[in-house]
C-alpha cells in the first residue's frame, strides 16, 4: 500500500435537492488514525458510505487502498474492513461460530480459518466467553466481537463508525487500546465519534466536516490553537510577588486568592520564553508555571456553532 491510504478529491453527494457532500477533500496517511467530526447531518455517514462503496459519489474522485471506489470497487472492499454504529453480530451463534461464520464468508481455508479464529479471541480477550451465545455478551464484549469479525479478512483499513457509543469509560479505554495496537501493526483506521474526547486521544489527523463542507482540518493541537483561550498560568508563592507581576503583562488576570497570574498568548516555546526572560528582568519566580490551550469541545462549538454532542450522520 502506499504513503496514502485514502485519497479524496472533490467528493459530491445530493439527495434531491439537499447537497449532503459539496466538493470535500481528504488526504489520509496510511498506519494512522483519521478522525472525522461534525454536527448531525454534516455528512459523515454518507461520507463512510461512498468510501466505503455502499453508495455512489455524484462527483469527485476517491481511491481507497490504492483502487478507486467507482470502477475497483472489488478490490476497495477486499482491502477494507467495516465496523458501524451497532454491532453486527449474530446473538444466536456463539463467540467463535460468529468468527468462523466470518471466516468462511471471506473463503479464508479450513485450517487458517480455525487458526485465525483461535488468534482473535485470544486477542480480544474473549476466550473465556467464546462458547457462550453473543446475546449473553455485554456491550464491551459485543463491540470487541464485531471488531475482531472485521478483522478476519486481514483489512489493510478499517472504517469505525462511533465504536465506543453505548460502552461504559472501562470499555471504552479498552478499545482505545485496541485501536492503538492495530495501528502500530500498520493499520489505517478512518474513525467518526460522538466522543471528541476519543477523538483527541487517538486520531493523528482530524477533520470538521459541517453542512457538506470541511470547515478546519489538522492534528488536534494544530486545531487547538486556532482557537482564543491560549495562556499561561504563573502561580506565585507570595502575594508581594504577584503584585510586582501582575503590571508586567499587559491584559493578565489575577487570582489574588490563588496567587496566580493568567496571561494570554499562543502558547508557545518563544512566546513563553519572552515570559519567563520578563520574569527574570524583575527578579521574579512562580512557584508553578502551565500552559492552558482550549480542547476540542471549543474547537467544535467554535468551527460549528453547535453543542458538543455530535453523531455520524
Amino acid at each position: 500500500m502506499t504513503r496514502t491510504a485514502i485519497e479524496v478529491s472533490g467528493l459530491r453527494k445530493a439527495f434531491g435537492n439537499k447537497v449532503v457532500l459539496d466538493g470535500i477533500d481528504l488526504d489520509v496517511r496510511a498506519g494512522t488514525v483519521f478522525s472525522l467530526l461534525g454536527p448531525n447531518g454534516a455528512g459523515k455517514t454518507t461520507t463512510v458510505n461512498v468510501l466505503t462503496t455502499l453508495m455512489k459519489a455524484d462527483g469527485g474522485t476517491a481511491r481507497v487502498a490504492g483502487h478507486d471506489i467507482a470502477t475497483e470497487t472489488r478490490a476497495v472492499r477486499a482491502a477494507i474492513g467495516v465496523t458501524g454504529q451497532f454491532a453486527a453480530v449474530d446473538e444466536l451463534l456463539s463467540g467463535q461460530e460468529n468468527l468462523q461464520l466470518m471466516a468462511d464468508l471471506k473463503r479464508v481455508g479450513s485450517s487458517n480459518g480455525k487458526r485465525i479464529v483461535t488468534e482473535l479471541l485470544e486477542r480480544f480477550d474473549l476466550v473465556e466467553s467464546a462458547q457462550k451465545p453473543a446475546s449473553t455478551y455485554s456491550g464491551g464484549m459485543r463491540r470487541k466481537l464485531d471488531l475482531a469479525m472485521t478483522l478476519v479478512g486481514n483489512p489493510k483499513i478499517i472504517f469505525l463508525d462511533e465504536p465506543t457509543t453505548g460502552l461504559d469509560p472501562r470499555s471504552r479505554r479498552t478499545m482505545w487500546d485496541i485501536v492503538r495496537d492495530l495501528v502500530a501493526d500498520g493499520v489505517t483506521i478512518f474513525l467518526t465519534t460522538q466522543y471528541l474526547e476519543e477523538a483527541d486521544q487517538l486520531a493523528d489527523r482530524i477533520a470538521v466536516l459541517d453542512q457538506g463542507r470541511l470547515v478546519a482540518h489538522g492534528t488536534p493541537d494544530d486545531l487547538k490553537r486556532q482557537i482564543p483561550g491560549t495562556h499561561v498560568r504563573l502561580r506565585f508563592t507570595t502575594a508581594t510577588e504577584l503584585d510586582t507581576a501582575a503590571p508586567l503583562f499587559t491584559n493578565s488576570t489575577r487570582d489574588t486568592e490563588a496567587l496566580a497570574l493568567r496571561i494570554p498568548g499562543d502558547g508557545g516555546t518563544a512566546s513563553l520564553r519572552a515570559l519567563l526572560d520578563r520574569l527574570d528582568e524583575h527578579a521574579l519566580s512562580a512557584e508553578e508555571i502551565s500552559v492552558h490551550t482550549p480542547d476540542l469541545d471549543d474547537v467544535f462549538l467554535a468551527l460549528t456553532g453547535h453543542t458538543t454532542k455530535v453523531d455520524a450522520k
